[in-house]
């Protein structure tokens, strides 16, 4: 099985934590001890992060079945201590999950830009060619004049972006 810092150091992973967990969530997890079960008060004093951010990825993590936990009660108090431990055998099938999802979307997005020609006023906002033809070329919203607007940079970016997700499906 693959260890959570080896995982760290793949720049797909690493990306994609940090857009989940921010900075800090990705601190706790490279200082995350890597095996065994832990409450998240020892965390914190283990990391020298802050409670609240620790709790916080915690769930985050575990909302995305990359952490999970044992829930134990003290017979004395009654209190439930949960017992924290990350799913690292979970990270890359739940990132290629999220990359397809994001794929899908970012395909329908492209077809969108393809076959469609846009239109744009300054004050209201872009438009399809369907939108302006119905009110002879002048803004839907207000009116005012649109003017031809080229997508090229945008589809041009969006299909650099959908290579490089199907290149990272692909190697995973």
């Amino acid at each position: 099985m693959v260890g959570i810092g080896d995982m760290l150091g793949d720049p797909a992973v690493r990306a994609y934590l940090l857009r989940l967990i921010e900075a800090e969530g990705l601190e706790l997890l490279e200082k995350f001890p890597p095996e065994g079960e832990y409450s998240d008060e020892e965390l914190a004093e283990k990391t020298g992060i802050n409670l609240n951010t620790v709790r916080h990825t915690l769930y985050t993590l575990y909302e995305r079945r990359l952490a999970e936990y044992r829930r134990i009660k003290n017979p004395e108090t009654g209190w439930l201590t949960y017992l924290w431990t990350l799913r690292s055998d979970r990270f890359y099938p739940v990132i290629g999950q999220d990359l397809e999802r994001i794929l899908d979307i970012l395909q329908k997005r492209e077809r969108y830009e393809e076959e469609n020609d846009f239109y744009i006023c300054d004050e209201c906002g872009i438009f399809t060619f369907n939108d302006v033809s119905d009110t002879n070329f002048t803004c839907p919203a207000c009116g005012g004049a649109v003017k031809h607007f080229d997508n090229e940079m945008l589809l041009v970016a969006l299909k650099h972006r959908i290579e490089e997700i199907r290149s990272t499906i692909g190697n995973a």
